[in-house]
């Protein structure tokens, strides 16, 4: 059987994809990703390419860009190309360089699928790198969770070259003369991964020469066991998790019964990637510490008083935005704001809504997040307020304050925490001539 017959006989055991599915071939132009590349063209398939240039190996992301923009345009292939500043986004989010190419690269091909309403996002992932992601992973600690390796399939995103080794792909693009280039980076051993390719795999090869098809077999297991396992613990974590739409929350008495057994402990919040020793902090903190953030690679939880709220880490550096004289929409975080400018005194009740005297602002305006020690004078109340104070009267838990839009005047005042309370110093009073409106919508 050819290798055009295994990737169909693949793509339709493992359920990847439908043969009328539109699907975004992530193609950095190495022989992986070219392989596939050539081989969904040949297919007939329905597809475009993204390619990332991260702009971290000067020339060499300039050819590898030029040699994937000539083979889209030779094979009337539609193509997508983002050049990145990744240096910059790993800086400013205190992050790896991999892992700021990595959130960057992510975030964009599910954009991009979105937009141009992509059924499937398709990554050039081979039985090799499976292999190396276990080891990693094992050597992490990740559980049998990790053990599982690459899923074929993770939501949108497929990986149909997982079938082949290393030395097939290398072959392949030999017979069918296909042209790639290799990221220099991938020789070094100072990446643990390319330290497991290059050094610790090939002295289990030389133990046993059938390592790469023990070994998927032995990930075949790993996968089954844990499947058994989630036949128990997924009933326990369904009634235990409730989505809130932009994260989760269990209530702390539900867990309550659970809390000692902390590999069951481990397993329920498996999915959110915590670790045994943040969730024995956990189990310490139970009781004593309301108010604690316990955090993992891509999610924090909040230990309140009367329940666990997780959610997702945001990535996206939106920290401030500025409104001016001249502003009409500003974005925040998850808020749009829209600004105008009128005579309009008469007062309005809605949350979403303030109206302030415009000749009292000090340009720029600026939208952050709370900070210890904010203070401003609500609306209706006596006297100055912290904001701290301000919300544990309201009930506003740790993470929601996070997320609430704070709008302060040039001159360091707080005008408006947006939806809840507006300063009492900035209102339209009768002697107001102009009105500064700005309207908070979500979404």
């Amino acid at each position: 059987m050819n290798v055009l017959e295994r990737l169909k006989g693949y793509i339709e055991k493992e359920h990847l994809m439908m043969p009328h599915d539109k699907i975004l071939l992530t193609v950095s132009g190495g022989k992986d990703s070219m392989l596939m590349a050539h081989l969904f063209a040949k297919a007939g398939f329905n597809i475009a390419i993204a390619h990332c240039n991260f702009q971290l190996r000067g020339e060499d992301s300039e050819l590898d860009e030029a040699l994937v923009r000539k083979f889209a345009a030779d094979n009337g292939i539609p193509i997508f190309v983002n050049q990145f500043d990744t240096k910059t986004y790993a800086k400013e989010n205190q992050i790896s360089i991999q892992m700021a190419a990595r959130e960057l690269r992510y975030r964009w091909f599910e954009q991009l699928r979105e937009q141009l309403q992509f059924d499937r996002i398709a990554v050039a992932q081979h039985l090799n790198d499976h292999i190396e992601t276990v080891l990693l992973n094992l050597s992490r600690g990740t559980g049998l969770q990790g053990l599982q390796g690459i899923l074929p399939v993770r939501g949108r995103i497929i990986r149909p070259l997982l079938f082949l080794k290393a030395s097939e792909i290398e072959y392949y693009v030999q017979e069918y003369s296909i042209a790639y280039r290799d990221d220099q980076s991938n020789f070094s051993t100072k990446y643990a991964r390319n330290k497991i390719r290059i050094d610790i795999i090939p002295h289990f090869k030389k133990l046993q020469p059938d390592f790469e098809q023990i070994f998927e077999q032995n990930i075949t297991h790993f996968k089954e066991s844990y499947q058994l396992l989630q036949q128990f613990v997924e009933p326990i974590r369904n009634k235990l998790f409730r989505s809130t739409g932009d994260g989760w929350v269990v209530r702390k008495e539900d867990l309550e019964e659970h809390l000692n057994n902390l590999p069951l402990l481990y397993e329920l919040f498996s999915g959110f990637n915590f670790s045994k020793a943040v969730l024995s902090d956990l189990q310490q903190a139970w009781g004593r510490e309301s108010g604690r953030i316990f955090q993992s690679d891509c999610y924090h939880m909040l230990l309140d008083r009367n329940e666990l709220f997780i959610k997702e880490k945001e990535f996206i550096s939106s920290d401030e935005a500025i409104i001016t004289s001249e502003t009409s929409t500003v974005e925040w975080k998850q808020y749009c704001f829209h600004a105008g400018i009128s005579t309009e005194l008469t007062i309005n009740t809605s949350r979403e809504i303030a109206k302030f005297d415009y000749d009292l602002l000090v340009f720029p305006l600026t939208i952050r997040s709370w900070k210890i020690g904010d203070s401003f004078y609500p609306l209706g109340m006596d006297g100055r307020k912290k904001l701290s104070d301000f919300f544990i009267n309201k009930k506003i838990s740790l993470f929601e304050k996070e997320n609430i839009p704070i709008l302060v005047n040039g001159n360091g005042d707080i005008l408006w925490l947006a939806k809840y309370r507006m300063d009492n110093r900035y209102k339209i009073t009768s002697n107001t001539k102009k009105v500064l409106t700005l309207v908070c919508k979500c979404g």
